[in-house]
């Protein structure tokens, strides 16, 4: 994940930053990756298995951010405070701004329609019997493997 959390970091200035910068800018993203995990698992208590708030969400985010900071001018003549220029940063915290609120929007309204229409989860008996019977109609555990529903 430290991988993928790089990348994304890196995917928002990679058309107006050096190398060497690149190379930091995805260290700290794995790092923010790392911290945004637990955030999201012990602050927030949301049960993101696969991390994607933390990879896409807030590696993402500080991707936005490294451009009005690491823009040397040399790409496109973007030009951010490794340089002493402000006005790149203060776009890109605005663009923070508006990815933030467009997607928590999006993902809240998103989540209250399937709630409301065909809702967010499946029923007890289907809890207990396990989803791989129910929606594929084979057992993918062999017998006497399964977790005590006292578990669940």
């Amino acid at each position: 994940m430290s991988t993928l959390a790089g990348l994304v970091g890196i995917t928002a200035p990679c058309a107006y930053v050096a190398p060497w910068a690149a190379v930091l800018i995805g260290g700290i993203a794995a790092l923010v990756m790392i911290g945004a995990s637990a955030f999201v698992e012990r602050v927030l208590r949301v049960d993101d298995v696969v991390g994607a708030s933390a990879v896409h969400g807030f590696a993402g985010l500080w991707g936005l951010l490294t451009v009005g900071i690491f823009a040397d001018g040399t790409y496109g003549g973007v030009r951010g405070l490794i340089v002493g220029e402000w006005a790149q940063l203060v776009a890109q915290l605005v663009s923070i701004l508006t990815v933030t609120a467009w997607s928590l929007g999006t993902g809240f309204l998103v989540f209250w329609l399937i709630r409301s229409t065909i809702g967010l989860r499946v029923s007890p008996e289907e809890e207990r019997i396990g989803l791989d019977l129910t929606e594929h109609g084979a057992e993918a555990y062999p017998s006497g493997r399964r977790l005590p529903v006292e578990a669940m």
